[in-house]
């Protein structure tokens, strides 16, 4: 409210009127305020529907790939046999025996014989020292130039820096004399190597102190061998390590992971359930106390929830041999929520296949026979465009609610313009009734002063 000093040549309190005609004019604020209270709980509601139905979208996206269905467990009888999944692997038992373990060469190079030479004994003459690893078109060659100078330390730098993937360390004995220890750093008759000594370099010999070895296991009774103690390759979608011979064979069984599927199926039903109970929530209306929910009588809302039940009723065209929800256990509850029969779902987990087709079969072209999931995703997906429901929905009322404010600040301007003028109005009042109460006042005493003369 201004500041004004209005009032005092009328009399008049003139501050109250223009408050009381100013908050009339302000009258229509309570209902555009209120409204807008409404459309921002509109506006937050559908926020928080568009964040479940995405959180449902992501999750039946998840059901609709092979990934969700083709999971397995794996599982040894012994300790030392142990697998791992690398792809999708198919559900069977695996007898296996192991009867080699991997093993990296070991050359060891010293005097003549591969004797010990003294610490830091110069080789006292130069030549070549010629490394060859691997086998046919993998092997490669490389040859070292010994100076007469260099030590066992010095060979080994250069062994190292070679980059053959051979380790070169020099080990010394309880004499203080060395050795030259070269050691391959993989595994396997792949990764063995040759060692070549020019003959100018009389000080050195060499001897293996271990040859390169693959790993053998028999596989149901099939031989089959590794480079290195894990068998990446052997059976599709998996691999598996062993870490001791063995003389009996170790049961390798790998089962569908079926918890992992229940759980999947589980975060469906639940995700749904959220959604579900947020639209019901919303749209419902409460005879009792005579409470709508936010978004009640809102067709959109009503729709989609709706469309949502009537994907969980199956799946059209199908010839599968599992066409419902019900058909695994999950059923509608009063409320439209779905609710989760486990002895019946761990019954339809006993075929996966046909659990798996309920919900990722694609639709044909007809768009029929689609799976439970797919038919999800594609629902969620158009409800999340850019054009979709839910951001229609919202950019339509976040319109309304600007349009309000501006109809918010027309009210205030029009109480504003109208508070300057009554200010202005009484003032120019207040200037009218002071000249008129100093020419009253004037009269006044005029006529005083005819009375005194003529008495």
């Amino acid at each position: 409210m201004a500041i004004s000093s209005a009032g005092i040549g009328s009399g008049l309190d003139v501050a109250k009127i223009v408050e009381q005609m100013v908050t009339a004019e302000k009258i229509p604020l309570k209902k555009l305020e209120s409204k807008a209270e409404g459309i921002q709980t509109q506006i937050s509601t559908y926020g928080e529907i568009k964040s479940l139905t995405s959180k449902l979208g992501d999750i039946v996206s998840k059901l609709t790939r092979d990934s969700a269905w083709n999971g397995v467990n794996i599982s040894s009888s012994n300790s030392t046999i142990s697998g791992s999944m690398t792809g999708i692997a198919a559900p069977g038992t695996y007898n296996i025996r192991v009867t080699k373990l991997a093993q990296a060469q070991t050359t060891v190079i010293g005097g003549a014989g591969a004797a010990a030479l003294a610490k830091d004994e110069t080789m006292g003459a130069s030549g070549k020292l010629t490394l060859k690893k691997g086998v046919g078109a993998n092997e490669v060659v490389k040859e070292l130039d010994i100076s007469s100078s260099d030590t066992l330390t010095k060979i080994a730098a250069k062994v190292n820096e070679a980059g053959m993937g051979i380790q070169a360390s020099v080990v010394t004995d309880v004499d203080g004399k060395e050795r030259l220890m070269l050691r391959s750093k993989d595994s396997g008759t792949g990764n063995s190597f040759t060692v070549g000594i020019a003959s100018a370099l009389t000080k050195l010999g060499q001897t293996n102190s271990q040859l390169a070895q693959n790993a053998e296991v028999e596989l149901n009774g099939v031989t089959v061998e590794s480079n290195s103690n894990t068998f990446a390759n052997t059976i599709p979608g998996m691999s598996f390590s062993v870490s001791e011979i063995t003389t009996n064979s170790a049961t390798m069984t790998v089962k569908t992971d079926t918890e992992a599927i229940k759980k999947s199926l589980q975060e469906f039903v639940d995700a749904y359930n959220e959604l579900n109970d947020l639209l019901s929530k919303s749209t419902k209306y409460t005879e009792e106390t005579k409470t709508a929910g936010v978004l009640q009588g809102d067709s959109a809302t009503v729709s989609l929830q709706n469309t949502l039940r009537m994907l969980t009723q199956g799946i059209s065209g199908s010839t599968g041999a599992l066409t419902r929800l019900s058909d695994i256990g999950i059923q509608m509850r009063e409320g439209g929520g779905l609710t989760v029969d486990s002895t019946k779902l761990d019954k339809g987990l006993a075929n996966v296949d046909d659990l798996k087709a309920l919900f990722a079969n694609k639709a044909n072209s007809m768009g029929q026979g689609g799976g439970i999931a797919v038919n999800f995703k594609a629902v969620t997906d158009k409800l999340l465009a850019f054009d979709g429901t839910l951001n229609s929905k919202t950019d339509s009322l976040e319109r309304t609610l600007k349009s309000n404010g501006a109809e918010q600040d027309k009210v205030n301007k029009r109480a504003t313009t109208l508070e300057e003028r009554l200010y202005k109005q009484y003032s120019a009042l207040d200037g009218k009734m002071s000249s008129l109460n100093a020419l009253n006042s004037y009269v006044s005493q005029m006529v005083t002063t005819w009375n005194k003369s003529s008495s």
